[in-house]
C-alpha cells in the first residue's frame, strides 16, 4: 500500500477525533450535588457553571481517575474531583486538560524519595510528604483527604487540586516559570507584576516576617504563582491586601473568585 503524503494527516487527525464516541454526559442528580458541595461554585454565572460543567464533563472522557490503596470512590466523588479540579480552567477552556492523562489519587498524605548531589558530588536522599504534585508531562496526584479537608474550611487559603493544576497550567507554553500561556503583551505585564511582587515576598520571608500568604510561595516563581492561585480561590480578599497587583492579575486570568470568600 502506498505510503499517505504528509498532508493527509491532519485529515485523518481529524477523522480520528470526529469518530471518537462523544463524552458521556454528568446525570443532573450528580451535578447538582457537586454544585451543593463545593462552595468555590457558589455565586458563579449560570453561564460559568454551564461551562464548567462542560470542562468537567471532558475530564472524565479524557483522564484515567486511579484510586490507591482501599480508597474507594462514589460516583459523586469522581464528579466533585472533575469540577474542582476544572474550576481553574473556566478562563482557558479545554486546552488547559492538554498534555496529560492520569489522575492518582492517594486515601491521604503520601511519601516520595527525593536525591540531590550537591556541588562537592555527595549525592543526598530523602522522603518527602506530600498532598500533592504534578509531574510534567504525567499524572497528577493528589490526597483525597486533603480535597475533603479544603472542601470543609474553604475560605482558609488552601485548596490543593487548584495548586496542583496551576502547575499543569504553567506547563502548558513549555517551561514551568509562573507564567501561564498569555498574549504576549499580557505576558509582559504579568512577568514584571509577579516577579516584582514575588522578590519583595521571598525578602520578607528570608526575614522572617510574618505574611499574609503562606510563605511557601517563596520557594520558587512556579510554587508563588500555583499558591497565589489557591487564595484566589479560596482566600481572594488576602490575597488582593497582600498582593494587589498579583490578585488583580488573577482575576482577569481565572475570572472573579468566588462569592463569600
Amino acid at each position: 500500500m502506498a505510503q499517505l503524503p504528509a498532508g493527509y494527516v491532519p485529515l485523518i487527525q481529524a477523522l480520528s477525533r470526529w469518530l471518537r464516541p462523544a463524552p458521556r454526559p454528568i446525570p443532573e442528580p450528580l451535578w447538582q450535588q457537586a454544585c451543593r458541595d463545593i462552595p468555590w461554585l457558589q455565586g458563579l454565572s449560570a453561564a460559568r457553571l454551564d461551562a464548567l460543567r462542560t470542562l468537567a464533563t471532558r475530564f472524565l472522557h479524557e483522564k484515567t481517575i486511579s484510586p490507591l490503596g482501599d480508597l474507594v470512590l462514589r460516583d459523586e466523588d469522581i464528579v466533585l474531583l472533575a469540577a474542582v479540579c476544572c474550576l481553574p480552567l473556566l478562563g482557558l477552556g479545554e486546552t488547559g486538560l492538554r498534555g496529560w492523562s492520569q489522575l492518582i489519587l492517594y486515601p491521604d498524605a503520601f511519601r516520595v524519595q527525593r536525591s540531590h548531589v550537591d556541588a562537592a558530588g555527595v549525592l543526598h536522599e530523602w522522603d518527602d510528604e506530600l498532598i500533592g504534585e504534578s509531574w510534567d508531562s504525567g499524572p497528577l496526584i493528589l490526597s483525597w483527604a486533603d480535597i475533603q479537608a479544603d472542601l470543609q474550611a474553604p475560605f482558609d487559603g488552601y485548596c490543593v487540586a487548584v495548586h496542583e493544576m496551576a502547575h499543569k497550567i504553567d506547563a502548558l507554553d513549555g517551561a514551568i516559570d509562573g507564567t501561564p500561556p498569555l498574549p504576549r503583551a499580557w505576558q509582559r505585564e504579568w512577568a514584571a507584576d509577579f516577579q516584582r511582587a514575588y522578590d519583595a515576598f521571598c525578602v520578607q520571608v528570608d526575614a522572617g516576617e510574618e505574611t499574609l500568604v503562606d510563605p511557601y510561595a517563596a520557594e520558587a516563581p512556579e510554587e508563588f504563582f500555583a499558591v497565589v492561585s489557591e487564595y484566589h480561590f479560596s482566600a481572594p480578599h488576602v490575597l488582593a491586601e497582600a498582593l494587589p497587583s498579583v490578585a488583580a492579575h488573577l482575576r482577569r486570568f481565572y475570572g472573579e473568585p468566588p462569592e463569600g470568600a
